[in-house]
């Protein structure tokens, strides 16, 4: 399974700003549905599940507050970012007040809009894979209780996995036949992610390939500047003849 772009919905009424802005984060392979009103972006959000919404805060209508709110009672998790023209403290408290989980001002840096989504959708999956309260997985041919961080094949006496070894495995066995983002896997197991801990992930994926190469169906796949991937080839195979 291919990972989908992230969808945003992008509510701004300024015609011109709002086309390019849309432009600008579909060229960042974010798959973006622009709203150019308060009542038409609650409409939007009501038929399609997103990953994250972008906000401008005066609009005719229905205002960006007012929104969130709607949008709130609807889902208490999606990500909001507040767009304003106004830099006044009372606006940027309401904005948090009402569940914002950023704000920028206008104008602004588009780069840092791109890094402040990447950081928050981010943080959103490391919550999510966080509340995950699975612990036995198959994969092919072994069976992993991450909460004995057992590893076992084919029945035989199972490895015992180390903490980090553990955790790894048990993140790519949610992801499985998925991309497991690499910054994830650093920012929840290490909780930093700079080149030594990269290096050192690079280290524990090699011991984990090892340990799995026992059953040729399952292999790890380094999907290059983005992650890994654990695939399960003859699940997969059978997936694509359902």
């Amino acid at each position: 399974m291919e990972e989908q772009n992230k969808k945003i919905l992008l509510v701004e009424d300024d015609p011109n700003f709002g086309t390019v802005l849309k432009d600008y984060l579909n060229m960042n392979d974010y798959d973006v549905v622009h709203a150019k009103n308060g009542m038409e972006g609650f409409e939007k959000f009501k038929k399609d599940d997103f990953d994250l919404c972008i906000l401008d805060v005066m609009m005719p209508y229905k205002d960006g507050f007012t929104l969130a709110k709607e949008i709130r009672e609807k889902n208490a998790d999606v990500p909001i970012i507040f767009l304003t023209a106004k830099a006044m403290k009372e606006d940027v408290l309401k904005g948090y007040k009402v569940g914002a989980d950023d704000y920028l001002n206008k104008p602004f840096d588009s780069e840092v809009l791109l890094m402040k989504i990447k950081a928050i959708i981010q943080r959103k999956a490391t919550d999510s894979i966080a509340d995950s309260k699975q612990f036995e997985f198959k994969i092919g041919r072994f069976d992993l209780n991450s909460k004995l961080r057992f590893l076992k094949f084919d029945g035989k006496d199972p490895i015992k996995l180390s903490p980090k070894e553990n955790e790894l495995l048990r993140m790519l066995a949610l992801h499985e036949n998925d991309l497991m983002p690499r910054e994830l896997a650093l920012t929840k197991i290490w909780r930093d992610d700079n080149y030594f801990t990269s290096r050192s992930m690079d280290v524990y994926i090699a011991k984990l390939r090892k340990y799995l190469k026992l059953d040729e169906e399952v292999e790890i796949l380094n999907i290059h500047g983005e992650g890994f991937r654990l695939v399960i080839h003859n699940q997969e195979a059978s997936d694509s003849d359902e």
